[in-house]
């Protein structure tokens, strides 16, 4: 796919989509925005691709919006930061339906691999990926009381789910800049890798995704988990109830079974 701010490449069940803007530290633009949206569309149409990995170019992964794009907003007075668009998944929950919350409704796991600075509106988008992986060079920042912003674009509501309130307040109100080690502490990121192995080891993990689990698993446990943040107890028991038959008549389960008694690698199609 032609693109000038993303890069894309599928190979071995997972799709690397990478922000290139290397100079900028993949500061995020509007047409940024628009590409990686249609790289989520072909990861996700690609039957091919089990797992997505999102990442930056060069030695950051986004530095937020670019500041030309926040000078033309201060020189407009404004603008609305969640315009209409059409939902990525009209089947989706309506709170994946907006400008920046479409990750949840992309139907495999998306994984950032955080390689460098991550701040602003680049640490928005890192917190709708279903798992976050951080380089040991990896630095964050919510970066918004420092520019008089506010807490943007739903980091409010996924920021304290992350880190528990007490961080998510410390981390917002101070903008802080914290390094890799004191973000996994908080939680805020699942691994630390040493830099020099990052997107190998990223990669390794993915591709184990990819070959030894069950497509059609992933995609219904992604839909779960992030629907039942919208869920009581009872309601989300309901909700895996009634998606519990259609899994024992799958080929993914008859296969999950049939690869464990025959002591071989698995074959699963998704199905």
């Amino acid at each position: 796919m032609a693109n000038s701010e993303i890069l894309y490449d599928a190979n071995d069940g997972v799709a690397t989509v990478t922000l290139n803007r290397p100079d900028r530290l993949n500061a995020w633009t509007g047409t940024m925005h628009t590409e990686l949206k249609a790289a989520m569309r072909a990861a996700s149409d690609d039957e091919a691709v089990r797992v997505i990995v999102l990442t930056g170019a060069g030695r950051g992964f986004c530095a937020g919006a670019d500041m030309n794009v926040l000078q033309g907003v201060q020189a407009g007075g404004g603008a609305a930061a969640n315009q209409t668009e059409a939902p990525f998944d009209p089947a989706a929950d309506p709170n994946f339906s907006k400008t920046y919350s479409y990750f949840p409704a992309v139907p495999k796991p998306i994984i950032a691999a955080i390689n460098g600075p991550c701040a602003g509106l680049g640490f928005v988008i890192s917190l709708y990926a279903d798992m976050r992986f951080a380089s040991d060079a990896a630095v964050f920042s919510t970066a918004f009381s420092r520019r008089g912003l506010i807490a943007e674009h739903g980091i409010s509501w996924l920021l304290p789910r992350a880190v528990g309130m007490a961080h998510a307040a410390d981390l917002l109100f101070s903008a802080r800049r914290i390094g890799a080690v004191e973000a996994k502490e908080m939680g805020l990121v699942s691994r630390v890798i040493p830099h020099q192995s990052f997107m190998d080891e990223v990669l390794a993990y993915a591709r184990m995704l990819a070959t030894e689990v069950s497509p059609r698993s992933l995609r219904e446990m992604k839909r779960e988990i992030w629907n039942a943040q919208f869920q009581g107890l009872g309601d989300a028991i309901e909700s895996a109830n009634a998606d519990m038959p259609a899994s024992f008549v799958s080929e993914d389960f008859k296969e999950g079974v049939a690869h464990y008694l025959e002591k071989r690698a698995p074959a699963f199609t998704g199905r």
